[in-house]
């Protein structure tokens, strides 16, 4: 799939017309991303997370939930605390 927006560095809108919320400790990973970037979506085991999104040319992921959920806030920052 290719990245078709991506004009807030927290959310990917892919040309299978699904959207992803990143994970805000992976977000600056995105950042390099162009709409040329193959990416993958798979299914993950993570406390927070959902989905991780695979850049197909050099194998980096990032976390993800779909754009409509939110975080969990007290969750979420006790995790980011923990590292």
């Amino acid at each position: 799939m290719r990245i078709i927006r991506h004009d807030r560095s927290h959310i990917v809108e892919l040309n299978d017309g699904s959207a992803w919320r990143i994970w805000p400790a992976d977000a600056t990973a995105t950042l390099r991303w162009l709409s040329t970037t193959d990416i993958d979506v798979t299914d993950v085991d993570d406390e927070m997370c959902s989905h991780a999104l695979v850049n197909c040319s050099d194998g980096s992921r990032v976390r993800v939930v779909r754009a409509s959920a939110r975080w969990p806030i007290r969750k979420a920052c006790r995790v980011l605390r923990q590292g």
